[in-house]
């Protein structure tokens, strides 16, 4: 048994839930699928698959080893890359997804750099802002702002972004600019995102719950009320930076701000870090300023 293609068949078969597909996927046949899982469990004297008529799933043992078997896959294939082309030029197809807003705004200029730049490369920018899952929707990078949950993505931080509260001038001239969190209370607000506004006072984390006039789930439309004069309302830096260059917007309470977020490039650990995903990373670092703090 060839250790090292019974592992990539376990994986392909654990991505793909099925041997079927699996065997489709490696051009090989069903059986030979077969065996080779058998071969390799025998081998580990551990289950690592269950079999139903319907569908494939993983054992607590099959999942352990699952993340083990994809690292040493990456680390055979990193050094076979390394060792067939150190300079490999970016090439093939690239996948990136990032927040709708923040995506059309920031990444895709950088993406119309890249294509400019390496015309090797074919390139496919998806907005969402939900959590896509890199591996099951073939993402070789996906742009994440805020602190990353535990996970098996390598990340990159190329940036970072404060989440601030701005008013019309207009408004704060007629009913004056509060001066701590909770006198937000006194003020009309808009809501967009969360209902509870952190702030960092005498180094304490604290909430304000406003009763917002207007809530939307659009960014555009909060900032759009806010600068007709309908309050304040607390949105992500960038979001708001259009508003606050023309003078119809202006930050409040600016010392009581969190920390501001972080800005990651992420990509699956299962995966080489191929020159296309690091000619992104390393023209991001170079061209884009996404330093919004």
């Amino acid at each position: 048994m060839d250790r090292l293609e019974a592992m990539h068949v376990f994986v392909t078969v654990a991505d793909l839930r099925g041997f079927a597909p699996a065997a489709r996927k490696l051009r090989l046949s069903p059986s030979a699928v077969t065996r080779l899982i058998a071969a390799l469990e025998e081998h580990l004297g551990a289950r690592l698959l269950q079999r139903t008529t319907r569908q494939v799933t993983l054992t607590d043992v099959g999942t352990r080893y699952l993340e083990r078997a994809r690292r040493i896959l990456a680390d055979v294939e990193e050094a076979d890359g390394s060792a067939r082309d150190e300079r490999n030029r970016p090439s093939g197809r690239l996948v990136v997804s990032a927040p709708v807003g923040f995506g059309r705004l920031h990444v895709g200029p950088v993406m119309t750099a890249y294509l400019k730049r390496y015309p090797e490369v074919a390139c496919e920018l998806r907005l969402s802002d939900h959590l896509v899952n890199l591996v099951e929707d073939a993402v070789d990078a996906a742009v994440r702002i805020g602190h990353l949950a535990d996970s098996s993505l390598v990340a990159r931080q190329v940036g970072q972004m404060r989440r601030i509260v701005v008013a019309a001038p207009g408004y704060l001239k007629r009913h004056g600019e509060p001066r701590t969190p909770q006198a937000l209370l006194e003020h009309q607000t808009i809501q967009f995102g969360p209902t509870n506004w952190r702030f960092l006072v005498d180094n304490r984390d604290i909430e304000v719950t406003p009763s917002p006039r207007f809530i939307s789930n659009s960014a555009d439309a909060a900032l759009q009320y806010a600068e007709a004069g309908g309050g304040a309302t607390r949105v992500l830096a960038y979001q708001a930076a259009e508003g606050l260059k023309r003078g119809r917007l202006k930050i409040v309470l600016a010392k009581y701000e969190q920390p501001a977020l972080p800005i990651h490039i992420v990509y699956p650990t299962s995966r080489l870090l191929s020159a296309k995903v690091r000619a992104f990373i390393d023209l991001v670092v170079e061209t884009a300023d996404w330093r919004f703090g």
